[in-house]
């Protein structure tokens, strides 16, 4: 069931919302006005939530173009040279837009680390898994899923990282 933001009660199943399903995970849906470059801060404001607890999705990749994907605070950024350092690469950036969007079959915005079209290393930033609850999108622009963080860990497969700038 959707929670106030929006009048619609329910998304259609997206490949996220699908690989929840296929894996057992229970999850709540929040749909929401989507707004261009809104962000997490958008989303968190639209729903009444802390940005802190809803988490994006980023696509990166390292020096030699090998894809990833990063799990952060909606209301932090990465440091990239701390992630790099931490996951034994030269470097790490974000991707281009129409790179991620190849990489994870999701457009920019409404990138889901469920059911992404590439098989892709994910890194979480580790105080993530320590709040009760987080949402995070649900596979399309305007629909974000409530779930407990430690399926980031299992059966997502997210390996914790301490890559967050300080504010």
């Amino acid at each position: 069931m959707a929670k106030k933001g929006n009048a619609a009660a329910h998304v259609s199943e997206t490949p996220a919302t699908a690989w929840l399903k296929a894996h057992g995970v229970a999850f709540t849906e929040h749909p929401y006005a989507y707004l261009e470059h809104g962000g997490a801060q958008h989303s968190a404001q639209v729903l009444g939530l802390d940005p802190f607890t809803v988490v994006k999705t980023l696509v990166m990749q390292d020096q030699d173009a090998r894809p990833l994907l990063v799990l952060m605070h909606g209301n932090r950024q990465v440091s990239t040279k701390n992630l790099a350092r931490q996951i034994g690469a030269k470097s790490v950036e974000p991707c281009k837009p129409e790179v991620a969007n190849r990489h994870s079959g999701y457009l920019v915005g409404g990138t889901s680390p469920f059911g992404t079209r590439k098989v892709m290393p994910v890194y979480v930033e580790e105080t993530v898994l320590a709040l009760p609850r987080i949402v995070i999108n649900g596979g399309r622009r305007g629909f974000l899923v409530g779930v407990d963080p430690l399926v980031l860990r299992h059966p997502l497969g997210a390996v914790p990282v301490h890559c967050a700038l300080a504010e």
